[in-house]
């Protein structure tokens, strides 16, 4: 547990700060990030779920579904570690490099083996989110932050002698990609109220670069103090989403994220596309405190990783209790695209006193693969 608090700690810190991003000129599109703990609680089903404040980035069409006001701050990190990388990195950082012997170096080149293939995604975002209403219009406002960020080997890693000590050909690769956003929604519902639209237009500004680490100062990913200046670009950007409602216990929508292809500069002559995003998801209410919810991405997006691809399926409940001073939630999530990928368990709880709201929510896969958090 406490190896899981100190990644996760690493993540919620690190990244942000790093602030970067990029791989190649190929047009890329950027994982969808579980933002806020109820979704994360609930396997990362937000987009039919979700009519609060936080809906200006789930879907804005949830925001007229639901009267009244709402201000919301949260932050929410997630990581994914295949083949062990992590590890595998603890165990090159505890080699004699002043062993030469051919054991040694043999023992060395087996554990750059496991890291020649594995790689690391991980997902930071952080943001205040506001929520207005007025009869048949809601709007919102958000200002926030999303990092996406991969890590992996571009080409094999070989154990080699240099002089009097072990040495490494090759290095590890890490693309980051900070969004930081202000982003302006306006929801309308029609037809009596069974039917929402709503946009989101964002004013971005993208913290994009490319950062080679050594395997040897790689332990933690303490990429801070190897990071490059990372190139600096504004963009806008826009999301569209629509909710349909025929009774009160049911409704389905859509959302389509990034529709105009907002690039992004980054490191030479390399350009980052944000290609378009779009998840469906279901909000089912059997009595009146508990909700059952699922999410799924109708596009299978690529990831900061080569070819490896995200298309995430979510599935989550939420029992309220004492009218709505205790919320319970549990989900499952896993990413369909990626064979090693396993079905990963959340959990959250929520508490509410008045106006105030306290709620938290995460999620672990027992192989230590993938870690979630969010607050």
């Amino acid at each position: 547990m406490r190896t899981l608090i100190r990644r996760m700690l690493i993540l919620f810190v690190g990244l942000p700060l790093l602030g970067q991003l990029l791989w190649s000129s190929q047009v890329w599109a950027v994982e969808f990030v579980i933002v806020g703990p109820r979704a994360m609680g609930m396997g990362g089903a937000g987009v039919a779920a979700t009519t609060d404040a936080l809906a200006t980035y789930w879907n804005p069409a949830g925001l007229a579904m639901s009267p009244g006001g709402d201000v919301r701050i949260q932050a929410a990190a997630q990581a994914v570690d295949r083949l062990g990388i992590r590890q595998t990195l603890d165990d090159i950082d505890a080699i004699n490099t002043n062993d030469t012997t051919p054991a040694n170096q043999a023992r060395l080149q087996g554990l750059l083996d496991r890291l020649n293939g594995a790689s690391v995604s991980a997902m930071v975002a952080g943001g205040l989110y506001i929520k207005g209403y007025y009869g048949e219009h809601a709007f919102g406002l958000n200002v926030s932050d999303v990092v996406t960020g991969g890590a992996f080997t571009p080409i094999p890693l070989t154990a080699t002698v240099s002089g009097t000590q072990l040495d490494v050909t090759g290095e590890m690769q890490v693309d980051l990609l900070e969004a930081r956003q202000a982003g302006l929604s306006y929801a309308r519902r029609f037809l009596d109220g069974t039917l929402a639209i709503g946009v989101t237009g964002k004013i971005m500004q993208g913290a994009a670069s490319t950062t080679g680490v050594s395997v040897f100062t790689a332990e933690g990913f303490k990429f801070r103090e190897d990071a490059g200046k990372p190139e600096i670009s504004m963009r806008f950007g826009v999301d569209v989403g629509a909710v349909y409602r025929p009774n009160s216990w049911f409704r389905v929508a859509v959302i389509g994220k990034d529709l105009n292809e907002p690039t992004f500069d980054g490191p030479g002559t390399r350009k980052f596309k944000l290609v378009p995003q779009v998840r469906a998801g279901l909000a089912i209410n059997p009595y009146k405190s508990l909700t059952l919810a699922f999410d799924g991405d109708l596009t299978s997006n690529k990831t900061l990783v080569p070819n490896l691809k995200s298309r995430v399926l979510g599935v989550g409940a939420e029992q309220t209790i004492f009218h709505e001073f205790i919320s319970l939630r549990v989900g499952a999530l896993k990413n369909v695209e990626d064979a090693k990928s396993i079905v990963t368990p959340t959990a959250g709880i929520g508490i509410r006193v008045f106006a105030l709201r306290v709620d938290v929510g995460g999620g672990y896969d027992f192989s230590e693969g993938q870690a979630l958090a969010a607050g």
